[in-house]
């Protein structure tokens, strides 16, 4: 990612903290119908993965600029997933779902730019994540 890229992201990412819970109940409300097969994956009450989704993607923005930091957590995060029953294809669902709650929270902010942007965060988030689960 060019550092352009990650300032993209990370103040992208800046306006979407004030509506985290929204952007929460968007993200799970979008994968949920474009990939209802995973909702048995999850716990009936969704608070707690709500916060953990906003406080992972917030771990990741912030640190896209330090790899030592992100990564380890990204593998960590993959084998967990590996654990859970998530597979390689599950990923593609979720980065859209990733992109389309980015587009309903910043609306006209969410440029060609940001988006561009988001979509190489994503890839190299999935990527490491897919990478670690495959060692599992």
């Amino acid at each position: 990612m060019t550092p352009e890229q990650i300032t993209l992201v990370q103040d992208s990412f800046a306006k979407v903290r004030p509506i985290a819970d929204t952007a929460a109940d968007l993200f799970y409300g979008r994968l949920f119908e474009i990939a209802p097969a995973v909702r048995p994956m999850f716990p009936e009450d969704m608070r707690e993965q709500k916060k953990k989704l906003m406080a992972m993607l917030s771990l990741a923005v912030t640190n896209l600029d330090k790899p030592d930091i992100v990564v380890p957590a990204l593998q960590k995060l993959g084998r967990q997933h590996a654990a859970f029953g998530t597979e390689a294809a599950h990923y593609e669902p979720v980065g859209e779902a990733l992109l389309w709650t980015l587009e309903q929270g910043l609306g006209p902010d969410f440029t060609p730019s940001v988006h561009e942007a988001w979509v190489e965060t994503y890839g190299l988030v999935a990527g490491v994540m897919k990478a670690a689960a495959a060692e599992v």
